[in-house]
Protein backbone atom coordinates (compact mmCIF):
# COMPACT_ATOMS: atom_id res chain seq x y z
CA UNK A 1 0.00 0.00 0.00
CA UNK A 2 2.97 2.62 1.14
CA UNK A 3 2.69 5.77 3.20
CA UNK A 4 1.92 3.30 5.90
CA UNK A 5 5.32 4.16 7.80
CA UNK A 6 7.33 1.13 6.44
CA UNK A 7 8.03 2.63 2.85
CA UNK A 8 8.95 6.12 1.94
CA UNK A 9 7.64 6.93 -1.71
CA UNK A 10 9.50 8.62 -4.39
CA UNK A 11 9.02 11.98 -6.01
CA UNK A 12 8.09 10.32 -9.30
CA UNK A 13 5.53 8.28 -7.83
CA UNK A 14 3.63 10.85 -6.32
CA UNK A 15 4.02 13.61 -9.06
CA UNK A 16 2.79 11.20 -12.11
CA UNK A 17 2.72 14.19 -14.70
CA UNK A 18 4.37 17.54 -14.91
CA UNK A 19 2.02 20.53 -14.89
CA UNK A 20 1.95 21.72 -18.86
CA UNK A 21 1.82 25.25 -19.75
CA UNK A 22 -0.90 26.41 -21.74
CA UNK A 23 -1.76 26.44 -25.15
CA UNK A 24 -1.97 30.13 -27.09
CA UNK A 25 -6.05 28.83 -27.57
CA UNK A 26 -6.61 27.60 -23.93
CA UNK A 27 -5.41 31.05 -23.06
CA UNK A 28 -7.95 32.99 -25.05
CA UNK A 29 -10.85 31.24 -24.23
CA UNK A 30 -9.64 31.82 -20.93
CA UNK A 31 -9.85 34.94 -21.31
CA UNK A 32 -13.43 34.86 -23.59
CA UNK A 33 -15.28 33.18 -20.46
CA UNK A 34 -13.44 36.30 -18.02
CA UNK A 35 -14.77 38.55 -20.18
CA UNK A 36 -18.34 37.41 -21.01
CA UNK A 37 -18.78 36.93 -17.51
CA UNK A 38 -17.69 40.67 -16.86
CA UNK A 39 -19.90 41.30 -19.35
CA UNK A 40 -22.82 39.89 -17.60
CA UNK A 41 -23.02 39.18 -14.52
CA UNK A 42 -22.06 41.20 -11.10
CA UNK A 43 -19.61 40.54 -9.13
CA UNK A 44 -20.72 41.69 -5.36
CA UNK A 45 -24.04 39.72 -6.23
CA UNK A 46 -23.83 37.06 -8.88
CA UNK A 47 -26.89 38.20 -10.27
CA UNK A 48 -27.46 39.38 -13.92
CA UNK A 49 -26.29 42.63 -15.39
CA UNK A 50 -29.69 45.14 -15.76
CA UNK A 51 -29.96 48.91 -16.24
CA UNK A 52 -28.71 51.54 -14.25
CA UNK A 53 -25.07 49.96 -14.81
CA UNK A 54 -22.06 51.44 -13.52
CA UNK A 55 -18.29 51.29 -13.66
CA UNK A 56 -15.49 52.36 -11.26
CA UNK A 57 -12.28 53.15 -11.91
CA UNK A 58 -11.25 50.08 -13.14
CA UNK A 59 -13.78 49.71 -15.59
CA UNK A 60 -15.71 46.62 -13.46
CA UNK A 61 -19.61 46.38 -14.50
CA UNK A 62 -22.08 46.82 -11.59
CA UNK A 63 -25.61 47.29 -10.85
CA UNK A 64 -26.18 50.45 -9.20
CA UNK A 65 -28.44 48.83 -6.93
CA UNK A 66 -25.61 46.50 -5.61
CA UNK A 67 -23.39 49.41 -5.26
CA UNK A 68 -26.17 50.81 -2.83
CA UNK A 69 -26.96 47.68 -0.54
CA UNK A 70 -23.29 47.84 -0.25
CA UNK A 71 -22.67 51.40 0.94
CA UNK A 72 -26.04 50.92 2.97
CA UNK A 73 -24.50 47.67 5.18
CA UNK A 74 -23.07 48.39 8.18
CA UNK A 75 -19.26 47.98 8.28
CA UNK A 76 -18.95 45.10 10.86
CA UNK A 77 -21.09 43.25 8.60
CA UNK A 78 -19.48 39.89 7.33
CA UNK A 79 -21.42 40.05 3.64
CA UNK A 80 -19.50 43.71 3.56
CA UNK A 81 -16.32 42.33 4.40
CA UNK A 82 -16.78 39.85 1.40
CA UNK A 83 -17.38 42.39 -1.07
CA UNK A 84 -14.70 44.51 -0.58
CA UNK A 85 -12.19 41.48 -1.38
CA UNK A 86 -14.12 41.30 -4.75
CA UNK A 87 -12.76 42.46 -8.29
CA UNK A 88 -8.97 42.75 -8.07
CA UNK A 89 -7.64 43.43 -11.63
CA UNK A 90 -4.27 42.91 -11.63
CA UNK A 91 -1.80 43.20 -15.23
CA UNK A 92 1.98 43.02 -15.96
CA UNK A 93 3.75 45.35 -17.96
CA UNK A 94 7.50 46.62 -18.78
CA UNK A 95 9.24 46.83 -16.04
CA UNK A 96 6.67 46.55 -13.25
CA UNK A 97 3.46 45.18 -12.24
CA UNK A 98 0.25 46.70 -12.60
CA UNK A 99 -2.66 46.42 -10.06
CA UNK A 100 -6.10 48.27 -9.07
CA UNK A 101 -6.87 46.78 -6.10
CA UNK A 102 -9.79 45.14 -4.91
CA UNK A 103 -13.36 46.67 -4.90
CA UNK A 104 -13.09 48.01 -1.57
CA UNK A 105 -10.13 49.86 -2.14
CA UNK A 106 -11.38 51.75 -5.37
CA UNK A 107 -15.39 51.96 -4.07
CA UNK A 108 -16.10 53.69 -0.88
CA UNK A 109 -19.17 55.99 -2.07
CA UNK A 110 -21.18 56.54 -5.21
CA UNK A 111 -18.64 59.62 -6.04
CA UNK A 112 -16.57 56.79 -7.08
CA UNK A 113 -18.75 55.43 -9.35
CA UNK A 114 -20.21 56.33 -13.04
CA UNK A 115 -23.39 55.25 -14.40
CA UNK A 116 -23.32 53.85 -18.13
CA UNK A 117 -25.61 54.89 -20.62
CA UNK A 118 -25.34 52.05 -23.18
CA UNK A 119 -27.49 52.59 -27.26
CA UNK A 120 -30.04 50.17 -26.32
CA UNK A 121 -31.07 47.55 -29.40
CA UNK A 122 -34.43 45.45 -28.35
CA UNK A 123 -33.82 41.58 -29.61
CA UNK A 124 -36.52 39.14 -28.94
CA UNK A 125 -35.87 35.53 -28.23
CA UNK A 126 -32.46 36.77 -26.57
CA UNK A 127 -31.24 34.96 -23.43
CA UNK A 128 -30.56 37.27 -20.07
CA UNK A 129 -31.20 40.81 -19.90
CA UNK A 130 -32.81 40.08 -23.22
CA UNK A 131 -31.59 44.06 -24.66
CA UNK A 132 -28.44 44.64 -26.95
CA UNK A 133 -25.90 47.28 -26.10
CA UNK A 134 -24.49 49.16 -29.32
CA UNK A 135 -22.07 51.62 -29.82
CA UNK A 136 -24.39 54.89 -30.84
CA UNK A 137 -21.99 55.70 -33.75
CA UNK A 138 -21.22 52.56 -35.67
CA UNK A 139 -23.97 50.85 -34.42
CA UNK A 140 -22.02 47.88 -33.32
CA UNK A 141 -22.29 45.07 -30.56
CA UNK A 142 -20.06 46.26 -27.28
CA UNK A 143 -19.95 43.06 -25.28
CA UNK A 144 -16.50 40.37 -24.47
CA UNK A 145 -15.99 40.41 -28.66
CA UNK A 146 -15.30 43.80 -29.13
CA UNK A 147 -12.98 46.61 -27.03
CA UNK A 148 -15.57 49.54 -25.65
CA UNK A 149 -14.77 52.29 -23.72
CA UNK A 150 -16.58 54.77 -21.93
CA UNK A 151 -16.26 58.81 -21.02
CA UNK A 152 -16.36 60.37 -17.93
CA UNK A 153 -18.19 62.52 -16.50
CA UNK A 154 -20.80 61.83 -19.31
CA UNK A 155 -21.13 58.13 -18.93
CA UNK A 156 -21.38 57.45 -22.27
CA UNK A 157 -20.87 54.57 -23.84
CA UNK A 158 -18.36 53.95 -27.42
CA UNK A 159 -16.62 51.15 -29.28
CA UNK A 160 -12.82 51.58 -28.75
CA UNK A 161 -12.03 52.80 -32.21
CA UNK A 162 -14.83 55.32 -32.57
CA UNK A 163 -13.15 57.43 -29.93
CA UNK A 164 -9.26 56.91 -31.49
CA UNK A 165 -10.55 57.81 -34.77
CA UNK A 166 -12.70 60.86 -34.18
CA UNK A 167 -11.15 64.02 -33.34
CA UNK A 168 -12.17 66.22 -30.43
CA UNK A 169 -12.23 66.57 -26.93
CA UNK A 170 -16.03 66.82 -26.91
CA UNK A 171 -18.33 63.70 -26.45
CA UNK A 172 -20.08 62.35 -29.88
CA UNK A 173 -23.64 62.05 -27.68
CA UNK A 174 -23.73 64.75 -25.28
CA UNK A 175 -20.96 67.19 -26.55
CA UNK A 176 -19.14 67.20 -23.05
CA UNK A 177 -15.99 67.88 -22.90
CA UNK A 178 -13.33 65.23 -21.59
CA UNK A 179 -9.95 64.83 -21.17
CA UNK A 180 -7.90 62.16 -22.84
CA UNK A 181 -7.08 59.90 -19.65
CA UNK A 182 -11.10 60.19 -19.03
CA UNK A 183 -11.41 57.46 -21.69
CA UNK A 184 -11.87 54.04 -19.82
CA UNK A 185 -12.08 50.91 -21.06
CA UNK A 186 -14.88 48.66 -19.96
CA UNK A 187 -13.56 45.55 -18.61
CA UNK A 188 -9.82 46.21 -19.57
CA UNK A 189 -7.69 42.65 -19.90
CA UNK A 190 -4.47 44.32 -21.26
CA UNK A 191 -1.66 45.37 -19.20
CA UNK A 192 -1.17 48.77 -20.19
CA UNK A 193 -4.92 49.68 -20.05
CA UNK A 194 -4.68 48.38 -16.05
CA UNK A 195 -1.76 50.56 -15.55
CA UNK A 196 -2.92 53.85 -17.22
CA UNK A 197 -5.88 52.86 -15.35
CA UNK A 198 -3.99 52.91 -12.35
CA UNK A 199 -1.91 55.97 -12.75
CA UNK A 200 -4.84 58.19 -13.25
CA UNK A 201 -6.06 56.82 -9.77
CA UNK A 202 -3.31 57.56 -8.37
CA UNK A 203 -3.07 61.40 -9.98
CA UNK A 204 -7.08 61.82 -9.07
CA UNK A 205 -6.24 60.58 -5.62
CA UNK A 206 -3.44 63.70 -5.10
CA UNK A 207 -6.06 66.43 -6.55
CA UNK A 208 -8.30 64.99 -3.81
CA UNK A 209 -10.63 64.45 -6.78
CA UNK A 210 -13.14 60.86 -7.36
CA UNK A 211 -13.43 58.91 -10.33
CA UNK A 212 -16.67 60.82 -11.37
CA UNK A 213 -14.16 63.62 -11.17
CA UNK A 214 -16.16 65.03 -8.08
CA UNK A 215 -14.84 66.27 -4.96
CA UNK A 216 -13.41 63.22 -2.47
CA UNK A 217 -14.72 63.24 0.99
CA UNK A 218 -12.36 64.95 3.56
CA UNK A 219 -10.50 66.95 1.04
CA UNK A 220 -8.89 69.89 2.19
CA UNK A 221 -7.10 70.91 -0.93
CA UNK A 222 -9.52 73.69 -2.27
CA UNK A 223 -9.39 74.84 1.84
CA UNK A 224 -5.76 75.20 1.45
CA UNK A 225 -5.78 77.45 -1.77
CA UNK A 226 -8.11 79.61 -0.49
CA UNK A 227 -5.88 79.74 3.22
CA UNK A 228 -3.30 80.89 0.51
CA UNK A 229 -4.94 83.39 -1.32
CA UNK A 230 -6.45 85.05 1.85
CA UNK A 231 -2.57 85.34 2.98
CA UNK A 232 -1.32 87.02 -0.48
CA UNK A 233 0.25 84.09 -1.87
CA UNK A 234 -0.14 83.35 -5.49
CA UNK A 235 -3.15 81.65 -6.37
CA UNK A 236 -3.78 79.10 -9.45
CA UNK A 237 -3.91 81.93 -11.86
CA UNK A 238 -0.31 83.49 -10.90
CA UNK A 239 -2.00 86.97 -9.57
CA UNK A 240 -0.78 88.11 -5.88
CA UNK A 241 -3.45 88.84 -3.06
CA UNK A 242 -2.87 92.16 -1.61
CA UNK A 243 -2.86 91.79 2.27
CA UNK A 244 -4.94 94.69 4.07
CA UNK A 245 -3.38 96.72 6.25
CA UNK A 246 -3.59 96.60 9.80
CA UNK A 247 -5.42 100.05 9.71
CA UNK A 248 -7.94 98.68 7.23
CA UNK A 249 -8.40 95.73 9.00
CA UNK A 250 -9.43 98.05 12.16
CA UNK A 251 -12.00 99.66 10.04
CA UNK A 252 -13.14 96.40 8.67
CA UNK A 253 -13.71 94.59 11.97
CA UNK A 254 -15.59 98.09 13.22
CA UNK A 255 -17.69 98.22 10.00
CA UNK A 256 -18.81 94.24 10.21
CA UNK A 257 -19.63 94.81 13.89
CA UNK A 258 -23.27 93.31 14.55
CA UNK A 259 -25.96 95.22 15.62
CA UNK A 260 -27.44 94.32 18.58
CA UNK A 261 -30.56 92.74 17.99
CA UNK A 262 -34.09 94.29 19.98
CA UNK A 263 -35.00 93.16 23.37
CA UNK A 264 -36.87 90.15 23.34
CA UNK A 265 -36.10 89.50 20.15
CA UNK A 266 -38.74 92.51 18.43
CA UNK A 267 -36.95 93.74 15.39
CA UNK A 268 -38.83 96.82 14.95
CA UNK A 269 -37.74 99.61 17.26
CA UNK A 270 -40.97 101.30 17.83
CA UNK A 271 -42.88 98.15 18.92
CA UNK A 272 -39.45 97.07 21.15
CA UNK A 273 -39.29 100.43 22.80
CA UNK A 274 -42.76 100.44 23.90
CA UNK A 275 -42.09 97.20 24.83
CA UNK A 276 -39.57 97.57 27.35
CA UNK A 277 -41.84 100.57 28.30
CA UNK A 278 -44.90 98.64 29.82
CA UNK A 279 -42.52 95.96 31.02
CA UNK A 280 -40.59 98.54 33.17
CA UNK A 281 -43.65 99.97 34.21
CA UNK A 282 -45.35 96.47 35.39
CA UNK A 283 -42.22 96.09 37.45
CA UNK A 284 -42.46 99.12 39.34
CA UNK A 285 -46.47 98.14 39.86
CA UNK A 286 -45.13 94.51 41.22
CA UNK A 287 -42.25 96.27 43.62
CA UNK A 288 -44.95 98.67 45.13
CA UNK A 289 -46.84 95.11 45.95
CA UNK A 290 -44.57 93.92 47.49
CA UNK A 291 -43.61 96.71 49.84
CA UNK A 292 -47.25 97.56 50.58
CA UNK A 293 -48.08 94.82 53.88
CA UNK A 294 -50.95 92.98 53.92
CA UNK A 295 -54.30 93.93 55.57
CA UNK A 296 -53.84 90.21 57.49
CA UNK A 297 -50.28 91.48 58.86
CA UNK A 298 -51.05 94.71 59.52
CA UNK A 299 -54.51 93.27 62.29
CA UNK A 300 -51.14 91.88 64.61
CA UNK A 301 -49.84 95.32 64.84
CA UNK A 302 -51.47 98.49 66.99
CA UNK A 303 -51.07 101.79 64.98
CA UNK A 304 -52.59 104.13 67.71
CA UNK A 305 -51.52 105.87 70.58
CA UNK A 306 -53.84 105.25 73.34
CA UNK A 307 -51.45 103.28 75.65
CA UNK A 308 -53.43 100.87 78.18
CA UNK A 309 -53.92 101.62 81.93
CA UNK A 310 -51.46 101.23 84.42
CA UNK A 311 -54.10 99.23 86.79
CA UNK A 312 -54.62 97.26 84.21
CA UNK A 313 -51.77 96.43 83.46
CA UNK A 314 -50.15 95.91 87.44
CA UNK A 315 -49.68 92.86 89.30
CA UNK A 316 -51.35 91.69 92.23
CA UNK A 317 -48.91 92.70 94.58
CA UNK A 318 -49.69 96.71 93.42
CA UNK A 319 -52.97 96.76 92.20
CA UNK A 320 -55.36 98.81 93.69
CA UNK A 321 -52.02 101.15 95.21
CA UNK A 322 -50.39 104.30 94.02
CA UNK A 323 -47.47 105.63 95.25
CA UNK A 324 -47.86 109.77 95.81
CA UNK A 325 -45.42 112.36 94.55
CA UNK A 326 -43.11 114.48 96.80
Amino acid sequence: MGNDGGSIPKRRELVKEAAKALTSAQIKEAQSEKQEYAWSVDPLTRKPLARPVVSDAAGVLYNKDSIIEFLLKDDDDAQKAEMRKVGGVKGTVEGGFAELGTFGDRVKGLKDVVEIKFEIAQEEGEKGRGEKWVCPITGTALGPNAKAVYLVPCGHAFAGSVVKEVKGNGCLTCNEPYAENDVIPIAPTAPTDIARLNLRVKTLKEKGLTHALKKAPGSKKRKKNAEKDTNGETGENGTTSKQPSSDEDKQKAKNDKPVPAASNGIKNSTTASLTRKVLAEQEERNKRRKLAQNDNVNSLFNKTDNKPKMGNSADYMTRGFSIGKK
